[in-house]
């Protein structure tokens, strides 16, 4: 498909647009201030996570024609600095083909083709795009295939060619698909899966068209849903020269009716991926709101560790909730490391956000929980950062968004170390009858102190918990603009 079929499509999206209007003035649309959204329409999955000449690109499901799920193509929008956003033009559009099926632009990824292995660009042209993602074709609404297929791009993604020859890899299933490639060894790798078999499948190529397959890695850890977004990449371990392999799985919650993600610690030896032995499921986020995070390809020699973004949603309620006209955000981006945990590897995540977050740093201890403490907040976007010395203390609560009876509670039992998140009475939950629920994660305090880092940001709360060995992102949607946040001894 050429650039200009491309343009073309894009035009017609554009027209065809059933957006609603804007909201009056003073509404609530619940859009996040320093969290990546669209300006309007439904988002879920990033994709094509890819830095080249000091822009990070994200692109994403994209519904260019409404709010909620639907004609998925991919959105786009860069950063230099992974905190303020810049959306683009609509990079891969749904299309039709000749035998009058259509093909959707599902998850993928991206990656820069500096040898022009692919031989889509000239002669030392370095900086070439090419994004490898799921067609899926389908008819009257139902899914017929689902294989991997290729597109170009020349100028730093403001324009892109469907490879005519697609697809590249097509193993005959109605669902297989999300591949996450990247260079090891002078090869092009790429784990994509089949969902329904808890399944991720790695395959090798010298030039992104003609994939073999390698080795198969699944049936295990956490299969109460599908599995999706794989991803495979290397990754640090803390205070020493080693680095491990770390295998991320989109697939189930906690509680299992929603969605959620898991990771494996390992060795990929270039065919095969062998974890290490672990007690119980690793989840990524111990939240309802974080799913199908992927990594950035080609980061700068500056960033010595993995950055990944998730969407901030889940599948149980996802097109429901009442963000009317722009559906679905990102999360903050985060930072990944491992430690050493007695000889098994956790996954370590560091938020990364702007400073100009207003911030309420404090310490506090059990006089100053016994004698209650409340901020009155400008608006419903902020960070808190925490150090609470638990001495004498057998718990605490931290409500945030508070107004008249609505606040999403924050709560940690000592004896149990236990910290909990409650959304029951956060403002609008009646959406779907899931949404109501309360969250908890185990987190042990360090010499007797809880840190935490709280990020408010109108409709979604991400809390990383001792400089984020735990992490926990939760939506929540109150009606009032401007909240309390009010701490106390339990």
């Amino acid at each position: 498909m050429s650039k200009l079929t491309i343009l073309l499509a894009f035009i017609i999206l554009v027209a065809c647009n059933t957006t609603k209007d804007s909201p009056a003035e003073g509404e609530n649309t619940y859009r996040p201030d320093y969290h990546y959204t669209p300006e309007k329409n439904w988002v879920n999955d990033p994709n094509g996570l890819v830095y080249l000449d000091g822009e990070y690109h994200l692109f994403y499901q994209y519904n260019p024609f409404g709010d909620t799920w639907g004609h998925m193509s991919w959105g786009h929008a860069v950063s230099k600095d992974l905190r303020n956003w810049e959306e683009l033009s609509l990079a891969l559009p749904e299309y039709t083909n000749a035998d009058s099926t259509e093909t959707m632009i599902f998850s993928g990824c991206a990656v820069v083709d500096s040898l022009n292995t692919s031989g889509f660009f000239g002669p030392g042209f370095t900086k070439g795009l090419v994004a490898i993602y799921t067609s899926n074709v389908h008819k009257n609404d139902k899914g017929l295939k689902q294989h991997q297929s290729l597109a170009y791009s020349a100028d730093k993604g403001r324009t892109w060619t469907y490879y005519d020859k697609n697809p590249v890899l097509d193993i005959g299933m109605k669902d297989f698909r999300d591949p996450s490639v990247f260079w090891y060894e002078g090869k092009w790798k790429l784990v994509a899966v089949k969902p329904h078999e808890y399944i991720a499948q790695i395959y090798e190529s010298a030039n992104l068209k003609d994939w073999k397959l390698l080795s198969e890695f699944g049936k295990m850890g956490d299969t109460a849903k599908i599995w999706e977004c794989p991803s495979l990449f290397p990754i640090p371990v803390e205070n020493s020269d080693q680095k491990k392999w770390i295998m991320m799985i989109s697939s189930a919650g906690e509680d299992t009716k929603f969605t959620g993600m898991q990771y494996f610690v390992g060795d990929f030896d270039g065919k095969r991926f062998t974890p290490q032995k672990q007690d119980g499921i690793f989840r990524v986020d111990e939240g309802k709101d974080f799913y199908a995070a992927i990594p950035y390809n080609n980061l700068p020699a500056s960033q010595n560790k993995p950055v990944i973004i998730g969407w901030a949603n889940d599948w149980m309620y996802a097109n429901q909730i009442p963000a009317e006209g722009s559906r679905g955000m990102f999360s903050l981006p985060r930072k990944l490391s491992l430690r050493n945990d007695n000889g098994v590897y956790k996954l370590i995540q560091v938020p990364l956000f702007s400073e100009s977050i207003p911030t309420q740093t404090l310490s506090l201890n059990a006089s100053d929980l016994a004698a209650g403490k409340t901020i009155d907040m400008e608006g419903n976007s902020y960070r808190l950062n925490l150090t609470i010395d638990l001495t004498d203390v057998k718990g605490f609560l931290i409500e945030l968004l508070k107004n008249e009876g609505e606040s999403s509670v924050l709560s940690y039992d000592v004896a149990s170390k236990t910290l909990s998140f409650d959304r029951t009475k956060s403002g609008k939950v009646s959406f779907h009858e899931k949404f109501a629920s309360v969250d908890a994660m185990k987190v042990a305090p360090k010499s007797n102190q809880l840190m935490l880092d709280i990020f408010v940001d109108n409709a979604i709360v991400e809390i990383y918990a001792n400089g984020g060995e735990k992490v926990m992102t939760e939506q929540v949607f109150p009606t009032k603009s401007k909240g309390q946040v009010v701490m106390s001894r339990k």
